[in-house]
């Protein structure tokens, strides 16, 4: 199989049809179709499911459309580092969790360099993003967390995938709501208070699974949930319809402003506290670069400012 085969079956299962896909590609229907038939009589399973709505991958398919997928993000690698049309630029990428701490030590970190010379991207993105970012060698390293109820799973995944997880900061869990929320001068927060408000949640996508979920206290039973995919959706509805997330605590208020409280969260009987072991990943024997050490510097000090100031 081909790389330009593996594009032509990502373009496909991006748009859900066929036909969108040749449209893209500047392809004939029959052609993109025959590439689909000779791809799945080579693997020897069925990639995607027909009807009369569109198409969408089977199980296999969804398998191994996620590895051929970094495999073709390896190759626009390889040719944007190598290939006859390169821009002799060096890159530094971050994929990262919903940390607005991480944004700020990321904008600290480029004032050092010239960006002309230089190739930054920092990516806020769901968790299981943020992993294959760094095993596909899109990202250079990943903020996330774990604690005592995803440590298993991730320990696994990182094990399997060679990557090494590097603490930053331990800390318990905070509920963060917008000031005038009716819960934000209390000094704690418990389970219980929170039940009449709409828990805020970062959308997974697929991986929905709690193991992969952004927040602390993840396998709790909540009522009302509401799902999204970026911080600044978070804070609107924090402020208009009185919800809250549960997170770290550690809040840039330069990015963030001080419209917004973290409150410790009251533990109980049966809603006992966790610890986030908030930390960076990457590929097991990479050696920081410059930029990397950078990075991390600026990681450290913002941690630091937050501490002091809280």
């Amino acid at each position: 199989m081909t790389l330009q085969q593996i594009y032509y079956l990502t373009e496909i299962a991006d748009a859900g049809s066929i036909n969108r896909a040749a449209e893209k590609l500047f392809l004939s229907q029959p052609a993109l179709t025959n590439a689909v038939k000779e791809a799945e009589e080579e693997l020897g399973f069925r990639l995607f499911n027909r009807n009369s709505r569109g198409i969408s991958l089977t199980p296999d398919g969804t398998e191994f459309l996620a590895r051929a997928r970094e495999l073709h993000q390896q190759y626009e690698l390889l040719m944007d580092r190598f290939g006859a049309s390169r821009q002799i630029r060096q890159r530094f990428s971050i994929s990262t969790q919903h940390y607005s701490f991480v944004t700020q030590a990321f904008a600290n970190m480029t004032r050092r360099f010239d960006t002309n010379e230089y190739q930054f991207s920092v990516l806020e993105t769901r968790t299981n993003d943020v992993i294959r970012n760094v095993i596909s060698g899109k990202s250079d390293v990943g903020i996330l967390y774990e604690s005592s109820f995803n440590h298993r799973f991730l320990s696994k995944i990182f094990r399997e995938e060679l990557l090494e997880f590097h603490p930053l900061i331990e800390c318990n869990a905070y509920v963060y709501l917008y000031k005038d929320h009716p819960l934000a001068s209390l000094d704690a927060i418990s389970f219980e208070e929170l039940q009449p408000y709409p828990c805020i949640q970062f959308d997974q996508g697929e991986d929905s699974s709690a193991f992969l979920a952004e927040e602390i206290l993840s396998d709790r039973d909540y009522p009302r949930v509401i799902k999204t995919s970026d911080r600044a959706t978070n804070l609107n509805l924090m402020r208009s319809i009185q919800g809250y997330t549960l997170c770290s605590g550690i809040i840039s208020r330069d990015l963030n402003g001080s419209d917004y409280v973290a409150v410790p969260f009251r533990e109980d009987r049966h809603n006992k506290n966790q610890t986030m072991r908030i930390g960076y990943i990457f590929k097991k024997g990479t050696v920081p670069n410059d930029l990397m050490l950078h990075f991390l510097e600026e990681i450290e000090r913002c941690l630091s400012a937050e501490r002091t100031a809280g």
